[in-house]
Parts: C-alpha cells; structure tokens; sequence
C-alpha cells in the first residue's frame, strides 16, 4: 500500500471518528433512550426479514407444487402415447399386416 493510500485512510477513520463523536455530542435523545430505539429498529428490520424469508419460503412451495404438477401432467402425456403407439405395434403385427412398402 503507498503512503498515500495510507494516509488516505488514516484521514477517513479520523472523519469518521470525529463524526461519531459530535453525533454523539449533538443527539437528541439520551443514550438510552438512543438504545431503546436502536432495538426496536432492530427488531422491527429481525422481523421484516421473517416476513420476507416465510414469503419466500411460500412461494417455493408453489413452484415446486406446480413443477410437480407440470411433470405430472408430461408423465401422463408420454405414457399415453407409448400405450397408443404399443397398441398400434400391437394391432399392425397381431392381425398379419405388414406395413406399407418403402417404410
């Protein structure tokens, strides 16, 4: 890291002391009151964020709920056409019909 780089930051962290420090100075509120506030802000962003990850969590259910259903449904869809196509194999060599020439 060059000198400058580094007095660079020295001078940020100062800034940012001295900031903390006249914030501190200049509240409007008494420290603990500042605290009490800082909780609840805190848990009221603890508890968005539960919202946010049931919500979540709800609509992965109902992707893969609909996945499943989509997959379902081509299952379905592929074993009626293996049947229909057996069936056809079936008919065409049971009954001694040859298929047609050039296939």
């Amino acid at each position: 890291m060059s000198d400058r780089d580094s007095n660079s930051f020295v001078w940020f962290l100062a800034g940012l002391g001295i900031g903390a420090v006249v914030g501190v100075l200049y509240a409007p509120r008494s420290g603990e009151e500042t605290r009490e506030v800082l909780l609840s802000k805190a848990q009221e962003g603890r508890e968005r964020v539960r919202q946010h990850a049931r919500k979540a969590r709800e609509q992965a259910g109902d992707w893969m709920d609909r996945g499943r259903d989509v997959v379902s449904q081509q299952k379905e869809q592929f074993r009626a056409a293996y049947e229909a196509g057996r069936q056809a194999y079936h008919e065409t060599t049971a009954g001694g019909n040859e298929p047609p020439s050039g296939v």
